[in-house]
Parts: structure tokens; sequence; C-alpha cells
């Protein structure tokens, strides 16, 4: 069966999980076995439509499923997946000029 490797900030929906073992023949079925292994996870992943969320990257080995055939890439028995979430961030409080000036300010000290 192929094992998952779930990020830290989405184990506390896996009971702690770091690896999980699912059943399936593509990312799709795979999925659906997480998620019915472990609901709470479910909104994590997909939006209200049902389609995984953009922000939602799962690897196939080394392969982002996105540049291979999505959720109907095919999986077999042993695969190693990795969700791997992005991670968005930083301070958007300075513009440019202010940032530049920022800058200079700190690094006078």
């Amino acid at each position: 069966m192929p094992v998952l490797r779930i990020p830290t900030p989405l184990r506390p929906y896996t009971d702690g999980q770091s690896d999980v073992t699912v059943s399936g023949s593509d990312i799709s079925e795979a999925l659906t076995d997480l998620t019915n292994q472990f609901p709470t996870i479910k909104p994590h992943l997909f939006n209200e439509g049902g389609e995984l969320r953009p922000f939602v990257n799962l690897f196939v080995g080394e392969n982002n499923i996105k540049d291979l055939q999505g959720v109907n890439t095919p999986i077999n028995d042993g695969e190693k997946l990795m969700l791997i979430p992005s991670i968005a961030g930083g301070c958007h409080c300075f513009g440019r000029k202010s940032a530049a000036l920022a800058m200079t300010v700190f690094s006078r000290r």
C-alpha cells in the first residue's frame, strides 16, 4: 500500500501520525481513503466543491501531481506520497521606499 507523509501542521488531524498507509490505485482514491480514515483533515485539503485546494501540493516521489495527471495520477503499491502545504507570509507593511529607508536605518545601528 502507498504511504502518505503528513506535514507537521496537519498531524493533529491524523492523530499525530507522520506517515499514513492509504489504499488506492490513483491519488484520488488515496485521498478518499485518507479522509475516510481521518475525516477532520478533509476541509484542510479540499474546498467546498470537493476540489484539492490550490495551496496543497502532493508529490509522488519527487514529482508534483500538478505536473503529472493531477488527482488521476496512478500510484503503485509501496509508493511514497508527500503532502506539502504552501507556505506564505511575510510583511507587506512597508512600501518599496519605506522598506529601503528601514533597511538603511537598521543597517546603521
